[in-house]
């Protein structure tokens, strides 16, 4: 579908935006490339503007290795660095306030909170809330509110756009009928998409065959799940997240996403830092080309704590793995 941002949210950003005093830019925890690009892409448009702008995320400690090529990482400051006031506060492909982690309390200290977001979930704990289902990614939604704005988007603003929207639709294969038309605009300012794409997605240590190879030796199939879509599983222990980093376990969902006989797949993943403590990445799918009968993961994640699109979701939780296993196939059938 065409994302179909109306005029009336674009223009209630570029109003938030034009007329801010200084700027915090916060990311969601455990930050893929979509909050990064789009956080990093706003901060040099408001920099080159001479606007003071921060952007931060919670956790983990470091920017993943996959993402420190991205420009405008200059603009990063530890979580500690955050100003407890400032005048706008913007979210950033954040469902959530939850998703803030230990920067949701930065939220107070804001005259104005605006939330950017393509999470149909999302719960608009801004001030203004721009958020639109339809867009592929949130860098995608970003694109049309820099076009309102009159911003120009130069190589590095690209750069980072086209980060999000290559990682958000799976290198494309989730792509939408504007999807091309916007990578193929970023592309024209000289970017290197297939290197970008090859950095974030197609990149990973030695160790993480190893990581994979323990991980998918606990791969657990429940054809009966959710009315008999069937749901495949595997868990991500803390001692198998040792030499990896967090990208390579965030990566093991695209692997158990290509079981044949389940269309819907599921990655436990424990902290690294507290036992019992997981976070849940779900994906489902359609039965076939053109279908659009996928089970909706958000509904169910929603349920569990957490949100996200129809076919990518998450939450997180605490328990044994039978008990969220437990937790996770009672969600599913009441989503059948």
């Amino acid at each position: 579908m065409t994302a179909v941002t109306p005029a009336a949210d674009l223009a209630a950003a570029v109003q938030v935006l034009d007329t801010a005093r200084s700027v915090t830019v916060l990311c969601h925890v455990q930050p893929d490339a979509d909050t990064i690009g789009s956080g990093l892409a706003l901060a040099q448009v408001l920099h080159r503007r001479g606007v003071p702008v921060r952007v931060s995320f919670a956790a983990p400690a470091d920017l993943p290795v996959s993402m420190r090529s991205l420009p405008g990482t200059e603009h990063l400051v530890r979580p500690e660095q955050v100003p407890t006031e400032v005048d706008v506060l913007v979210a950033v492909d954040c469902g959530s306030a939850g998703r803030l982690g230990a920067l949701a309390d930065r939220i107070d200290g804001a005259t104005t909170t605006l939330v950017l977001d393509h999470h149909r979930s999302n719960t608009c704990f801004g001030s203004v809330n721009v958020v639109d289902p339809t867009a592929e990614s949130t860098t995608a939604l970003l694109a049309r509110i820099l076009d309102a704005w009159g911003e120009p988007i130069d190589y590095d603003i690209a750069f980072c756009l086209f980060a999000g929207l290559v990682t958000d639709t799976g290198s494309f294969k989730w792509a939408g009928p504007g999807t091309h038309r916007l990578a193929e605009r970023l592309l024209a300012t000289g970017i290197d998409g297939a290197g970008i794409t090859r950095t974030l997605m197609d990149t990973h240590p030695f160790g993480w065959l190893g990581m994979l190879s323990r991980v998918l030796d606990t791969a657990r199939i429940e054809p009966s799940a959710a009315g008999g879509e069937g749901l495949v599983y595997v868990f991500v222990r803390r001692e198998d997240m040792d030499g990896v980093r967090s990208e390579e376990v965030e990566s093991v969902i695209d692997v158990i996403r290509t079981t044949a006989e389940a269309a819907i797949a599921v990655v436990f993943k424990e902290s690294r830092t507290t036992a019992e403590l997981w976070t849940v990445s779900l994906r489902s799918r359609a039965s076939g080309i053109g279908a659009d009968d996928g089970v909706d993961v958000a509904r169910v994640a929603t349920v569990l704590g957490g949100g996200g699109h129809r076919y990518a979701a998450g939450y997180t939780t605490t328990g044994t793995p039978a008990q969220l296993v437990t937790s996770l196939l009672a969600a599913l059938d009441s989503a059948a």
